[in-house]
Protein backbone atom coordinates (compact mmCIF):
# COMPACT_ATOMS: atom_id res chain seq x y z
CA UNK A 1 0.00 0.00 0.00
CA UNK A 2 1.41 3.37 -1.02
CA UNK A 3 1.49 6.08 1.64
CA UNK A 4 0.03 9.19 0.01
CA UNK A 5 0.54 11.45 3.06
CA UNK A 6 2.91 14.38 2.58
CA UNK A 7 6.47 13.52 3.40
CA UNK A 8 7.91 15.34 6.41
CA UNK A 9 11.02 17.47 6.01
CA UNK A 10 14.38 15.83 6.69
CA UNK A 11 14.80 17.75 9.96
CA UNK A 12 11.61 16.23 11.38
CA UNK A 13 12.45 12.67 10.24
CA UNK A 14 16.00 12.72 11.64
CA UNK A 15 15.48 14.95 14.65
CA UNK A 16 18.12 17.42 13.55
CA UNK A 17 18.00 21.16 13.09
CA UNK A 18 19.32 22.28 9.71
CA UNK A 19 22.00 24.93 9.60
CA UNK A 20 21.03 28.30 8.26
CA UNK A 21 22.14 28.90 4.70
CA UNK A 22 22.57 32.05 2.68
CA UNK A 23 19.43 33.96 1.75
CA UNK A 24 17.63 32.68 -1.30
CA UNK A 25 16.91 34.65 -4.44
CA UNK A 26 13.16 34.46 -3.75
CA UNK A 27 13.58 36.84 -0.81
CA UNK A 28 15.35 40.04 -1.95
CA UNK A 29 14.85 41.59 1.49
CA UNK A 30 16.97 38.84 3.05
CA UNK A 31 19.76 39.53 0.58
CA UNK A 32 19.49 43.24 1.31
CA UNK A 33 19.63 42.53 5.04
CA UNK A 34 22.82 40.51 4.62
CA UNK A 35 24.51 43.20 2.53
CA UNK A 36 23.40 46.05 4.78
CA UNK A 37 24.44 44.22 7.96
CA UNK A 38 27.94 43.68 6.54
CA UNK A 39 28.21 47.28 5.32
CA UNK A 40 27.03 48.62 8.68
CA UNK A 41 29.63 46.56 10.54
CA UNK A 42 32.41 47.72 8.21
CA UNK A 43 31.33 51.37 8.52
CA UNK A 44 31.09 51.08 12.30
CA UNK A 45 34.59 49.60 12.47
CA UNK A 46 35.85 52.55 10.39
CA UNK A 47 34.03 54.90 12.77
CA UNK A 48 35.71 53.35 15.82
CA UNK A 49 39.13 53.51 14.15
CA UNK A 50 38.61 57.14 13.15
CA UNK A 51 37.48 57.89 16.69
CA UNK A 52 40.71 56.40 18.04
CA UNK A 53 42.65 58.57 15.59
CA UNK A 54 40.83 61.60 16.94
CA UNK A 55 41.83 60.63 20.49
CA UNK A 56 45.43 59.74 19.70
CA UNK A 57 46.03 63.00 17.80
CA UNK A 58 44.28 65.07 20.50
CA UNK A 59 41.72 66.26 17.96
CA UNK A 60 38.72 65.79 20.23
CA UNK A 61 38.33 69.54 20.64
CA UNK A 62 39.18 70.31 17.02
CA UNK A 63 35.57 71.45 16.68
CA UNK A 64 34.52 73.16 19.93
CA UNK A 65 30.90 73.48 18.75
CA UNK A 66 28.30 70.85 17.77
CA UNK A 67 26.96 69.72 15.32
CA UNK A 68 28.66 72.23 13.01
CA UNK A 69 32.38 72.94 13.18
CA UNK A 70 33.04 76.64 13.64
CA UNK A 71 29.59 77.17 12.11
CA UNK A 72 30.55 75.46 8.85
CA UNK A 73 29.27 72.36 7.06
CA UNK A 74 31.97 71.96 4.44
CA UNK A 75 35.64 70.89 4.66
CA UNK A 76 37.74 72.50 7.38
CA UNK A 77 41.22 73.79 6.57
CA UNK A 78 42.64 72.79 9.96
CA UNK A 79 43.94 69.25 10.61
CA UNK A 80 42.30 68.64 14.01
CA UNK A 81 39.01 70.19 12.92
CA UNK A 82 39.00 68.11 9.74
CA UNK A 83 39.46 64.87 11.72
CA UNK A 84 36.74 65.70 14.22
CA UNK A 85 34.22 66.82 11.60
CA UNK A 86 34.96 63.79 9.40
CA UNK A 87 34.16 61.61 12.39
CA UNK A 88 30.79 63.34 12.74
CA UNK A 89 29.99 62.88 9.06
CA UNK A 90 30.80 59.19 9.32
CA UNK A 91 28.38 58.94 12.25
CA UNK A 92 25.64 60.12 9.88
CA UNK A 93 26.59 57.45 7.33
CA UNK A 94 26.59 54.72 9.99
CA UNK A 95 23.21 55.88 11.31
CA UNK A 96 21.66 55.68 7.84
CA UNK A 97 23.11 52.17 7.39
CA UNK A 98 21.76 51.08 10.78
CA UNK A 99 18.27 52.33 9.94
CA UNK A 100 18.37 50.61 6.54
CA UNK A 101 19.45 47.32 8.15
CA UNK A 102 16.53 47.38 10.59
CA UNK A 103 14.06 48.13 7.79
CA UNK A 104 15.43 45.34 5.58
CA UNK A 105 15.44 42.85 8.49
CA UNK A 106 11.83 43.77 9.29
CA UNK A 107 10.78 43.11 5.70
CA UNK A 108 12.77 39.89 5.29
CA UNK A 109 11.02 36.54 5.57
CA UNK A 110 14.04 34.45 6.62
CA UNK A 111 16.52 36.65 8.47
CA UNK A 112 14.43 37.31 11.58
CA UNK A 113 17.48 36.74 13.80
CA UNK A 114 19.06 39.94 12.47
CA UNK A 115 16.24 42.19 13.60
CA UNK A 116 16.96 42.12 17.35
CA UNK A 117 20.70 42.97 17.25
CA UNK A 118 20.11 45.44 14.40
CA UNK A 119 17.47 47.19 16.50
CA UNK A 120 19.85 47.31 19.47
CA UNK A 121 22.57 48.73 17.22
CA UNK A 122 20.21 51.44 15.95
CA UNK A 123 19.34 52.48 19.48
CA UNK A 124 23.00 52.53 20.49
CA UNK A 125 24.10 54.69 17.55
CA UNK A 126 21.53 57.30 18.55
CA UNK A 127 22.78 57.19 22.14
CA UNK A 128 26.34 57.38 20.86
CA UNK A 129 25.59 60.49 18.82
CA UNK A 130 24.17 62.16 21.90
CA UNK A 131 27.22 61.15 23.95
CA UNK A 132 29.47 62.57 21.25
CA UNK A 133 27.72 65.92 21.54
CA UNK A 134 27.95 65.76 25.34
CA UNK A 135 31.66 64.98 25.13
CA UNK A 136 32.29 68.07 23.01
CA UNK A 137 30.13 70.34 25.18
CA UNK A 138 31.85 68.99 28.33
CA UNK A 139 35.22 69.72 26.71
CA UNK A 140 36.34 66.07 26.70
CA UNK A 141 35.67 65.42 30.37
CA UNK A 142 37.25 62.02 31.25
CA UNK A 143 33.98 60.40 32.28
CA UNK A 144 32.24 61.41 29.05
CA UNK A 145 35.15 60.06 26.99
CA UNK A 146 35.02 56.74 28.89
CA UNK A 147 31.24 56.31 28.51
CA UNK A 148 31.43 57.33 24.85
CA UNK A 149 34.08 54.67 24.27
CA UNK A 150 32.20 51.88 26.05
CA UNK A 151 28.96 52.57 24.16
CA UNK A 152 30.91 52.72 20.89
CA UNK A 153 32.43 49.30 21.48
CA UNK A 154 29.09 47.77 22.47
CA UNK A 155 27.61 49.33 19.32
CA UNK A 156 30.35 47.75 17.21
CA UNK A 157 29.63 44.44 18.93
CA UNK A 158 25.91 44.73 18.14
CA UNK A 159 26.58 45.36 14.46
CA UNK A 160 28.94 42.36 14.45
CA UNK A 161 26.20 40.17 15.92
CA UNK A 162 23.85 41.42 13.19
CA UNK A 163 26.33 40.52 10.45
CA UNK A 164 27.12 37.08 11.87
CA UNK A 165 23.40 36.40 12.34
CA UNK A 166 22.74 37.38 8.73
CA UNK A 167 25.46 35.03 7.51
CA UNK A 168 25.09 31.97 9.73
CA UNK A 169 22.50 32.62 12.41
CA UNK A 170 19.46 30.48 13.23
CA UNK A 171 15.97 31.71 12.34
CA UNK A 172 15.54 32.93 15.93
CA UNK A 173 18.02 34.09 18.57
CA UNK A 174 15.96 32.58 21.38
CA UNK A 175 18.29 30.85 23.85
CA UNK A 176 21.49 32.06 22.18
CA UNK A 177 22.46 34.38 25.03
CA UNK A 178 22.15 31.57 27.55
CA UNK A 179 23.87 29.11 25.22
CA UNK A 180 27.04 31.23 25.17
CA UNK A 181 27.81 30.02 28.68
CA UNK A 182 29.92 31.47 31.46
CA UNK A 183 33.22 31.08 29.66
CA UNK A 184 31.91 32.95 26.62
CA UNK A 185 30.47 35.84 28.61
CA UNK A 186 33.62 36.03 30.75
CA UNK A 187 35.72 36.32 27.59
CA UNK A 188 33.54 39.04 26.03
CA UNK A 189 33.51 41.13 29.22
CA UNK A 190 37.25 40.66 29.81
CA UNK A 191 38.14 41.77 26.29
CA UNK A 192 35.76 44.74 26.52
CA UNK A 193 37.36 45.82 29.82
CA UNK A 194 40.83 45.41 28.32
CA UNK A 195 40.03 47.56 25.29
CA UNK A 196 38.50 50.26 27.48
CA UNK A 197 41.53 50.12 29.80
CA UNK A 198 43.92 50.56 26.90
CA UNK A 199 42.02 53.55 25.58
CA UNK A 200 42.05 55.14 29.04
CA UNK A 201 45.83 54.74 29.04
CA UNK A 202 45.95 56.88 25.91
CA UNK A 203 43.31 59.33 27.16
CA UNK A 204 45.27 59.94 30.38
CA UNK A 205 48.58 60.46 28.59
CA UNK A 206 50.08 57.33 30.12
CA UNK A 207 51.20 55.75 26.86
CA UNK A 208 54.88 56.51 27.50
CA UNK A 209 54.83 56.30 31.29
CA UNK A 210 56.35 52.83 31.45
CA UNK A 211 59.19 52.12 29.03
CA UNK A 212 59.49 48.50 30.15
CA UNK A 213 57.50 45.29 29.78
CA UNK A 214 55.74 43.42 31.38
CA UNK A 215 56.42 45.29 34.66
CA UNK A 216 57.29 48.95 35.22
CA UNK A 217 60.49 50.18 36.88
CA UNK A 218 60.26 51.51 40.44
CA UNK A 219 61.14 55.03 39.27
CA UNK A 220 58.14 55.19 36.90
CA UNK A 221 55.64 58.00 37.44
CA UNK A 222 52.17 57.60 38.87
CA UNK A 223 50.79 57.37 35.34
CA UNK A 224 52.41 53.94 35.10
CA UNK A 225 49.60 52.62 37.29
CA UNK A 226 47.30 52.97 34.28
CA UNK A 227 49.71 50.82 32.29
CA UNK A 228 49.89 48.15 35.00
CA UNK A 229 46.11 48.04 35.34
CA UNK A 230 45.74 47.63 31.58
CA UNK A 231 48.35 44.86 31.45
CA UNK A 232 46.58 43.04 34.28
CA UNK A 233 43.39 43.16 32.23
CA UNK A 234 45.32 41.75 29.24
CA UNK A 235 46.33 38.76 31.36
CA UNK A 236 42.71 38.20 32.43
CA UNK A 237 41.54 38.43 28.81
CA UNK A 238 44.22 35.94 27.75
CA UNK A 239 43.07 33.50 30.41
CA UNK A 240 39.45 34.02 29.38
CA UNK A 241 40.25 33.34 25.74
CA UNK A 242 42.24 30.23 26.62
CA UNK A 243 39.46 28.80 28.80
CA UNK A 244 36.79 29.63 26.20
CA UNK A 245 38.68 27.87 23.41
CA UNK A 246 39.59 24.86 25.59
CA UNK A 247 36.02 24.36 26.79
CA UNK A 248 34.45 24.69 23.36
CA UNK A 249 37.09 23.13 21.09
CA UNK A 250 35.99 19.50 20.97
CA UNK A 251 32.30 20.27 20.47
CA UNK A 252 32.82 23.29 18.21
CA UNK A 253 32.06 23.34 14.51
CA UNK A 254 34.78 23.84 11.93
CA UNK A 255 33.53 27.38 11.32
CA UNK A 256 33.78 28.23 15.00
CA UNK A 257 37.25 26.69 15.25
CA UNK A 258 38.45 28.90 12.41
CA UNK A 259 37.03 31.98 14.15
CA UNK A 260 38.62 30.95 17.47
CA UNK A 261 42.02 30.52 15.85
CA UNK A 262 41.65 33.94 14.21
CA UNK A 263 40.84 35.48 17.61
CA UNK A 264 43.87 33.78 19.18
CA UNK A 265 46.15 35.01 16.40
CA UNK A 266 44.84 38.57 16.64
CA UNK A 267 45.19 38.53 20.42
CA UNK A 268 48.85 37.55 20.22
CA UNK A 269 49.48 40.18 17.55
CA UNK A 270 47.79 42.91 19.60
CA UNK A 271 49.71 41.91 22.73
CA UNK A 272 53.00 42.02 20.82
CA UNK A 273 52.14 45.43 19.39
CA UNK A 274 51.29 46.71 22.87
CA UNK A 275 54.60 45.48 24.25
CA UNK A 276 56.51 47.06 21.37
CA UNK A 277 54.62 50.32 21.85
CA UNK A 278 55.62 50.47 25.51
CA UNK A 279 59.26 49.52 24.95
CA UNK A 280 59.83 51.98 22.11
CA UNK A 281 57.59 54.83 23.33
CA UNK A 282 55.84 54.59 19.98
CA UNK A 283 54.57 57.60 18.11
CA UNK A 284 50.89 58.43 17.68
CA UNK A 285 50.75 56.68 14.30
CA UNK A 286 51.81 53.35 15.82
CA UNK A 287 49.38 53.78 18.70
CA UNK A 288 46.59 54.41 16.22
CA UNK A 289 47.48 51.24 14.31
CA UNK A 290 47.53 49.33 17.58
CA UNK A 291 44.04 50.58 18.47
CA UNK A 292 42.78 49.65 15.00
CA UNK A 293 43.99 46.07 15.54
CA UNK A 294 42.39 46.07 18.99
CA UNK A 295 39.03 46.98 17.44
CA UNK A 296 39.48 44.16 14.92
CA UNK A 297 40.22 41.79 17.81
CA UNK A 298 36.99 42.89 19.48
CA UNK A 299 35.03 42.13 16.30
CA UNK A 300 36.71 38.72 16.06
CA UNK A 301 35.94 37.82 19.67
CA UNK A 302 32.29 38.86 19.37
CA UNK A 303 31.94 36.89 16.11
CA UNK A 304 33.50 33.81 17.71
CA UNK A 305 31.18 34.10 20.70
CA UNK A 306 28.17 34.37 18.36
CA UNK A 307 29.16 31.29 16.41
CA UNK A 308 29.68 29.33 19.62
CA UNK A 309 26.22 30.32 20.86
CA UNK A 310 24.63 29.48 17.51
CA UNK A 311 26.32 26.07 17.46
CA UNK A 312 25.07 25.32 20.97
CA UNK A 313 21.55 26.49 20.14
CA UNK A 314 21.43 24.59 16.87
CA UNK A 315 23.09 21.46 18.28
CA UNK A 316 26.02 21.51 15.86
CA UNK A 317 28.82 19.02 16.40
CA UNK A 318 32.40 18.79 15.22
CA UNK A 319 32.89 19.38 11.52
CA UNK A 320 29.79 21.53 11.25
CA UNK A 321 27.36 18.57 11.14
CA UNK A 322 24.00 18.94 12.85
CA UNK A 323 23.59 16.83 15.96
CA UNK A 324 20.28 15.30 16.98
CA UNK A 325 18.42 17.67 19.29
CA UNK A 326 17.46 16.05 22.59
CA UNK A 327 13.71 15.65 22.82
CA UNK A 328 13.13 16.54 19.16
Amino acid sequence: MVDSSPSSPPSERTGTVPAAGPPGPSDPASTATLVLALVTTAATYALVVLGSTVRVTNSGMGCPSWPLCYGRLGPIDRFHALLEQSHRYLVVVVTVCAVATVVAAWRARRRHAVLAPAGVALGLVLVQAGLGALTVLAKNAPWTVAVHLVVGLVFLGATTVSAVSALWGPPRLTGSLRALGRSGWALVLAVLATVVGGSLVVANGAGGACAAWPLCPARASGLADWQLAHRSLVVLAALGLGVFVAVRWRAGSSRWRASALAALGLFMLVAAMGAASALTRAAATWQDLHLAMVALLWVSVVASACLAAFDATRGTGPGGAARPVVGA
